[in-house]
């Protein structure tokens, strides 16, 4: 709607729990968005009773057969030119959390529960939580989420910046909805950039995350779209009135 998608995991009976049928429903989905260049801003929820438990571990295969990944379709999401939101209600547990790690960014409702909960299984975060929760939160903290599977509340959560915002839990998505149109107002190939310089450069030295920025900017500054789209915020903000982008 009006450049915002929204994908709802939606198997309530489950607590929406990731199953083979789920990963290719999601799939599926997230190539009809990638092929829509209209959507600018992309919000993953589960509804306000649960975000998402993990993978369905009652899901069983043929002997020899082993359990899907969601690491790659995960990593889609967080390598995606646009901006995606996770809109967290209830319990956001195991491959659940480590959907939302890959978004850009995090919002939980007062109902909200999180945690990397895998190792009670005697299994470990395999879809990336390792990795990407001590880059969001701190090795300790992580180690301490990751070892005890005890979920935190989402307080706790903002507090130690694991989600951005906490809102009551009838407001999420209207809140949600609210920070995907002030993106919106935003130039796309400015989005496109810095979401590129900041996911690339967390993983290498601060000297060449520098020289990466200006590499990145270089390049995508001079495309068609950028050029355009430079000149028309100059325009708009001499004649006092809001940009209107051209979307590439």
């Amino acid at each position: 709607e009006n450049g915002i998608a929204i994908m709802t995991l939606n198997m309530v009976e489950s607590l929406n729990s990731i199953n083979t049928r789920m990963q290719k429903e999601m799939e599926e989905i997230w190539n009809d968005i990638e092929q829509d260049r209209s959507v600018r801003v992309i919000i993953i929820t589960g509804g306000e009773k649960c975000f998402c438990a993990g993978a369905d571990v009652r899901e069983k295969f043929p002997p020899g057969v082993t359990r899907p990944s969601s690491r790659d379709q995960f990593k889609k999401i967080e390598d995606n030119d646009r901006v995606s939101i996770a809109a967290i209600s209830g319990y956001c547990l195991g491959g659940g959390l480590e959907l939302a790690l890959c978004c850009d960014l995090r919002l939980a409702s007062d109902t909200a529960r999180l945690g990397l909960t895998e190792i009670r299984l005697g299994l470990v975060p395999g879809a990336g939580g390792m990795q990407r929760l001590p880059r969001l939160v701190g090795i300790s903290r992580a180690k301490e989420m990751i070892y005890s599977a005890e979920p935190i509340g989402a307080e706790e959560a903002y507090r130690i910046g694991l989600v951005n915002r906490v809102v009551p839990v009838a407001a999420l998505m209207d809140e949600a909805k609210k920070i995907a149109n002030l993106l919106l107002e935003r130039p796309p190939h400015g989005l496109k950039i810095a979401k590129r310089c900041i996911n690339e450069g967390m993983q290498i030295d601060l000297a060449s995350a520098l020289k990466l920025d200006v590499a990145i900017a270089v390049s995508e500054m001079s495309t068609p779209e950028a050029k355009e789209n430079r000149e028309e915020g100059v325009k708009a903000f001499r004649e006092k009135r809001k940009p209107v982008w051209k979307i590439g």
